[in-house]
């Protein structure tokens, strides 16, 4: 006779921790766990095929943690029982096991939020959605925050958490270190003779070969190769690569975590961000690693409060912002740029070298780190007026730690400033010069940034003043843009004439898919 169970704890993909609220009071005698590998999960934007066998083989992992913790695991995978979406696959579970009670932990995007909501109406059960309490900030923490607040700066967000927490505060409440924030220490270019070490990589087990195996025939429109997947899959597997990061690359973190080199894709980033976003690991105790590190003398406070200040400031900000704007954030299009995502950014194939190490990269490893993201791919977007809707459906399809909640107001907000402001306060727009002074990309490239017209001159340099001349409307009154526009206004005109014609012509060819190399869709 089959166990009489009481309720279902759907697991999402993005929640694979047993901490996670939905499992907190669950017992193996009356509750029964489900989980899906829903089609239109994997295709609703064409997915990096590492972070589809990331994050299947996670999912496989935990289910056979869960069983052997003693719990009857319904498995909806998508090779043996299919489905179409998390309603599917919750349907054909209450089916079978006549079950009319759900607890879920909430989401982390309004699409999926929204089907939740929709599962007491059709499916006639009662839904029991449990705040994700895997955050140092409850969703309701930011809206206190946004409260009679004209700017929504990511600063003074980062410090409330720190004075919560007590992370990296002393005794009398104040910074450790005497300031809040050590980010003017941390840009240096990498030199010459400093080697970044090679990142902790895991070799894949049976259940990620099989699926790296047939990922490629099964998802015929995703993205990306597979070749260097070494990604954790595992909490136990997590941990190592937490503890490798910690001794090994957070003492140099700080110093060159805005470099960019052609010697290494990875340099001293920890690359857990992925086990961060999909359960693995836990913010709190990745902060705390690091904050321990420092105390016992193993890691300078610059890379300590810098690598604690993606996680305790900026991740719980972007995902403030998320939830504070709602639905409809990402619609706008602030700049109106409608120019269609370029060919190259589906193979790397373009002759400008800083964007083809951060796209091949992305491309080959399902990774960039934040300043190849932000100052190079989206630079060049930003500056060549592309699409945002087509620019955050590409961010979110090819980086392993992408989800839309993490996604969308970097990508959006912070990279195109596309929302007009809600998020930073001017766009991260520069020239090639600032790639130059931040990597080595520059010396293996056709393009010099020491030229600002000719044919060898490096795009983003007129691309920067073209921007800056077509939106001055939008901009000019931006008190951090006031020095570029006094020098825009101080230039020769035949000078500024030959800058937008320069950027005109490009564009152009860009609008023409760059006849010299080959537009390649997915």
């Amino acid at each position: 006779m089959k166990p009489r169970y009481q309720t279902i704890r759907f697991i999402l993909g993005d929640q694979l921790t047993h901490e996670v609220s939905s499992l907190t009071d669950a017992d193996p005698k009356r509750d029964l766990v489900v989980m899906a590998e829903p089609r239109d999960e994997a295709t609703y934007v064409p997915h990096h095929r590492q972070k589809i066998v990331l994050v299947l083989s996670a999912m496989r992992h935990f289910a056979a943690e869960l069983r052997d913790k003693g719990f009857h695991v319904e498995y909806f995978d998508y090779q043996d029982r299919p489905t179409t979406s998390f309603t599917d696959a919750l349907k054909a579970a209450i089916t079978t096991h006549d079950i009319k009670h759900v607890i879920i932990t909430h989401p982390g995007e309004w699409r999926v939020k929204a089907e939740i909501e929709s599962w007491s109406r059709k499916l006639g059960i009662s839904v029991d959605l449990r705040p994700d309490d895997r955050f140092f900030a409850p969703i309701a923490a930011f809206e206190d925050f946004a409260k009679n607040r004209k700017e929504l700066r990511m600063e003074y967000f980062y410090r409330g958490l720190r004075r919560k927490t007590g992370i990296l505060m002393d005794p009398e409440g104040k910074p450790v270190g005497g300031q809040w924030n050590f980010d003017h220490d941390n840009r240096k270019r990498l030199p010459d003779d400093v080697t970044p070490p090679a990142p902790k990589t895991f070799a894949p087990d049976k259940v990620t070969r099989d699926l790296l195996d047939c990922v490629k025939d099964d998802f015929p429109d995703a993205v990306g190769n597979v070749a260097s997947f070494g990604w954790p899959v595992t909490r136990k597997d997590a941990l190592i690569a937490l503890d490798q990061f910690i001794a090994h690359r957070l003492p140099c973190f700080g110093d060159y975590q805005d470099a960019m080199t052609l010697r290494s894709a990875t340099l001293f980033h920890s690359l857990i961000s992925p086990c961060l976003n999909i359960g693995l690991l836990r913010p709190d105790e990745v902060c705390h690693a690091a904050e321990k590190a420092y105390h016992n003398g193993k890691a300078p406070l610059n890379a300590v409060e810098g690598f604690i200040r993606q996680i305790l400031g900026w991740r719980e900000y972007v995902r403030g912002i998320y939830w504070y704007l709602g639905p409809d954030y990402g619609k706008g299009n602030y700049f109106n740029a409608k120019r269609p995502l370029p060919g190259f950014f589906w193979d790397g194939d373009v002759p400008m070298n800083c964007l083809k190490q951060a796209i091949g990269g992305t491309l080959e490893n399902a990774h960039a780190h934040h300043i190849q993201r932000l100052m190079v791919i989206g630079n060049f977007a930003l500056l060549a007026g592309l699409d945002p809707q087509e620019v955050c459906g590409w961010y979110l399809a090819v980086y392993s730690d992408a989800f839309e909640w993490v996604e969308l107001p970097n990508t959006f907000g912070m990279a195109l400033y596309a929302d007009g402001g809600k998020m930073a306060s001017k766009p991260y727009a520069a020239s090639g010069k600032y790639i130059d002074r931040m990597s080595d990309y520059c010396q293996e490239c056709q393009y010099s940034p020491r030229q600002n017209t000719g044919p060898n001159a490096c795009p983003f340099n007129a691309l920067y003043w073209h921007f800056l001349d077509r939106n001055a409307d939008k901009l000019a009154n931006n008190p951090r843009l006031g020095m570029p526009y006094r020098n825009w206004a101080r230039m020769k005109d035949v000078n500024k004439r030959a800058l937008i014609a320069q950027a005109d012509q490009f564009l152009k060819k860009l609008d023409r898919g760059l006849p010299d190399m080959p537009q390649t869709l997915f």
